[in-house]
């Protein structure tokens, strides 16, 4: 549980640059302010999945360097009853410009075990700069961070893919880049507790590191429709495995047109 909302680095692993242009120019057409999501992580033990923590993401209209911005908030934390195992309260914070989807500011504010980390990141997209608290960084043409990623992907035509298809992406994280890829599987269907979705699902690549291994290990699911909501991530992780599933959502843009039988 020491990274409870990086399991969500998987969720942004959508992100496309096959087109500079495209890659520069989508526009939000899938999530609206006030929309709220959560996750709950499940951890394996043995031959059973118990809880271990939650991931809320909430979206609100704001102001920053006067342009009217989305502020996504993900707040991650441990259930009490774990608490006294590794206890997590982490909080990132993505401003998002409106009209361009690009992110001007990420904030990363954590304690994990008692070890606090806190970043504070403005990027400067025409100069190409990310400046961190640690420092300046170079960075490509229109990056993204970490959550900004999640919410900029939603809006991704998925339909111009075909199964097997690689999709490379660029993101900043810990005054790092990251070019990895996604490897896109096609549409199928996952159960929820609210029912039977039909979802796209991709495998990302991840880099080797504290909990995930490295290489396609992890599927991702996200809903078929124009909300494109994360529903399901399945990990194994450096201990055992984990499922992340979402069990709460409020002001979605639009009606879940992919659940196909409610339950």
């Amino acid at each position: 549980m020491k990274y409870l909302l990086l399991i969500f680095l998987g969720l942004s692993c959508f992100l496309t640059v096959d087109a500079q242009n495209d890659f520069c120019s989508i526009r939000n057409s899938s999530f609206k302010a006030g929309e709220s999501i959560t996750f709950k992580v499940y951890y394996n033990l043995g031959k059973m999945y118990v809880g271990a923590g939650e991931a809320t993401f909430n979206v609100s209209l704001d102001k920053f360097a006067n342009r009217d911005v989305y502020h996504i908030v993900g707040d991650g934390k441990t259930f009490k009853a774990y608490d006294w195992i590794f206890k997590v309260r982490d909080r990132y914070e993505s401003y998002v410009d409106t009209a361009t989807m690009q992110p001007l500011k990420f904030v990363r504010n954590v304690n994990e075990g008692g070890y606090k980390i806190y970043n504070n990141v403005v990027f400067n997209q025409v100069g190409h700069q990310a400046i961190s608290t640690n420092g300046t960084f170079p960075v490509p043409p229109c990056v993204q961070d970490v959550i900004s990623a999640i919410y900029y992907a939603r809006n991704i035509d998925f339909s111009k893919y075909k199964p097997d298809d690689k999709i490379p992406f660029a993101m900043f994280l810990d005054d790092q880049v990251y070019n990895i890829y996604i490897r896109f599987l096609g549409i199928e269907e996952v159960n929820t507790k609210f029912g039977k979705f039909r979802a796209i699902k991709f495998k990302p690549l991840l880099i080797k590191g504290t909990i995930f291994e490295g290489g396609e290990k992890m599927t991702v699911w996200v809903s078929d429709d124009e909300n494109k909501v994360p529903l399901r991530v399945e990990s194994p992780i450096s201990v055992g495995n984990i499922i992340v599933d979402m069990v709460n959502y409020g002001n979605l843009r639009y009606p879940f047109s992919s659940l196909l039988n409610k339950r």
